[in-house]
């Protein structure tokens, strides 16, 4: 019997801006023959932090994306700690439990994880640069192991598909955010369905 693909453990902003990196990382995450998961997942009516825990530690990988951790604009005007605090529940999960899980953190901006999370001083964080072809760029820095190893033209061509499939996947899916559930698991049949053709 075949193993199961190996799952990575998403932690980033659900927010409209943040969209087309979501997407991106939905993609790179599919194109290494891994499965991306999110809290998205999570049932609202179920004890959040317990599912959480229990959805850390099913996957052998995390990425944790810290550059959204900044001031929103709605008052009252409030830092993003959902990301860090999932990001500390990983590194807790590796460090005590010994599991075999490996974390990243990802940022947009150089110096800026030394001055909001000093705590990882000695960190090195993977900067995308807040575009697509970072997220890219960066997941082959993350994902240098044994198995399927895409390019980055190859990544982007998985992306193409996945955004022509956008407009479909909403409206079967009655929702106007690619952030619920049901779209996010529909993105990613499309993105690894998309990966299976794409790289050999």
């Amino acid at each position: 019997m075949a193993n199961s693909p190996a799952e990575v453990f998403l932690n980033i902003p659900y927010d409209q801006k943040f969209e087309r990196l979501f997407l991106a990382y939905i993609c790179g995450i599919s194109a290494f023959g891994l499965v991306p998961r999110a809290t998205l997942e999570i049932p609202t009516s179920s004890r959040r932090l317990d599912r959480i825990l229990s959805l850390i530690g099913d996957c052998q990988y995390s990425i944790h994306d810290l550059s959204r951790v900044e001031l929103d604009l709605r008052a009252p005007r409030t830092p993003r700690f959902n990301m860090a605090f999932e990001l500390g529940l990983s590194v807790a999960h590796e460090k005590s439990l010994k599991k075999s899980h490996e974390w990243f953190v990802c940022e947009s901006l150089n110096f800026r994880l030394a001055k909001s999370l000093s705590d990882l001083n000695g960190t090195d964080p993977f900067i995308h640069d807040g575009t697509i072809a970072g997220v890219f760029r960066e997941l082959c820095s993350m994902f240098r192991r044994p198995g399927r190893q895409p390019s980055i033209q190859q990544m982007s061509g998985i992306y193409r598909a996945v955004r022509a499939s956008v407009p479909l996947v909403l409206r079967e899916a009655g929702s106007r955010s690619l952030y619920t559930a049901r779209v996010f698991k529909e993105l990613c049949v499309v993105a690894s369905a998309s990966a299976d053709n794409i790289v050999p």
